[in-house]
């Protein structure tokens, strides 16, 4: 924000583009709700637990969505995983939690809000820095005082001097927009979210945490349009990478938003697949996916503690996918949790 983007004959063939892939965005956000997949029981939990895991992941964590559920849900330490990890997981839920309480009362965004979301991003892995300028520290949220660069040999990012200015534009344009948003489309709203991401991005005002903070942002920002968030999945790092990249290079923001609408429409249409599988609409594999849920069942007659991983196991399905049969089968009546998700069993009714 602030920059202007100018449209060469190959900019505007791009943005077209853009247009084309963001109505087919809208249509799958639409069929998305259609379903009820974001009606599931506890689907809100385990979005959140795979917003948290993917942003980390890109960070170097290599804790996964079943780890993070039973470090959030039981406070139970990850064997072999690192305290830094670990930390960096239970921190970043942290702040996500509060984000999505600041986004339900529509908090104006201001740099205060930001140094404070940064400061719980990087509580328990921010360190202290010491300069000619002062000290500051990354485990308080405090703006950088001195200059970053984008990786070996790459251009640097802002000057620290002009990180506090651009920062109070930056709130002031996304505070603007934000006030006009009920007036705005489905594919309208994501592109505020995603300028927001790639902005604060480019600002750079920490020291660390950047990609974290901005991430958390577009996602808060999503929470409060009431729009799916956006998963930037670990899979995804090295294009996700690329295209921040070349938005910089290129000075053209459309990069960014094609790159996060083609994939974010990938992510939808993958979920969508998984779930109408779940269900038994799923084309070719629905007798596999019924037998999996036929054996669940089965299973849980037979010892009704058994656990996610457990019947993942004896199966031969993932985790995440017997969660999901779980959710869908605890929803359609069949099967009911007595006692607490840790120390309690499933009853088959």
């Amino acid at each position: 924000m602030g920059k202007k983007y100018y449209f060469c004959e190959k900019s505007r063939e791009k943005f077209l583009k853009i247009g084309t892939m963001i109505n087919k965005l809208e249509k799958m956000v639409n069929r998305y709700r259609e379903l009820g997949i974001d009606k599931q029981i506890d689907y809100d939990k385990f979005h959140l637990y795979s917003l948290i895991t993917h942003s980390t992941a890109i960070e170097g964590s290599t804790i996964t969505e079943l780890e993070n559920q039973i470090m959030f849900d039981h406070g139970v330490s990850i064997k072999g995983k690192s305290i830094e990890e670990q930390s960096m997981n239970l921190d970043l839920k942290a702040a996500y939690e509060k984000a999505i309480g600041l986004a339900k009362d529509h908090v104006e965004i201001s740099v205060d809000l930001l140094i404070s979301l940064a400061s719980i991003v990087m509580k328990n892995t921010g360190v202290e820095y010491k300069t000619a300028l002062g000290n500051f520290s990354t485990a308080r949220g405090e703006l950088r005082l001195l200059n970053v660069t984008a990786g070996f040999g790459g251009r640097s990012y802002m000057n620290f001097n002009k990180v506090p200015a651009k920062l109070v534009e930056f709130c002031k344009e996304l505070n603007v927009a934000r006030k006009t948003a009920t007036n705005k489309t489905i594919d309208e709203l994501y592109q505020i979210t995603f300028d927001a991401h790639y902005n604060l991005v480019t600002i750079h005002p920490w020291a660390d945490g950047n990609g974290r903070m901005a991430r958390l942002l577009m996602n808060m920002l999503q929470f409060e349009f009431n729009l799916i968030p956006t998963i930037i999945h670990k899979e995804d790092k090295e294009e996700y990478i690329k295209a921040l990249v070349a938005t910089r290079e290129e000075h053209n923001l459309n990069i960014f938003r094609e790159f996060m609408t083609s994939m974010m429409e990938r992510n939808l249409a993958a979920e969508i697949d998984t779930y109408l599988h779940s269900i038994g609409e799923g084309g070719e594999i629905t007798e596999k996916t019924l037998k999996s849920r036929d054996k669940i069942i089965a299973l849980l007659s037979e010892d009704g503690t058994l656990s996610a991983k457990a019947l993942s196991t004896k199966i031969g399905i993932t985790p995440k996918a017997v969660e999901k049969h779980l959710a869908r089968l605890k929803a359609d009546g069949i099967i009911e949790r007595i006692g607490p998700a840790r120390g309690g069993y499933w009853r088959v009714r």
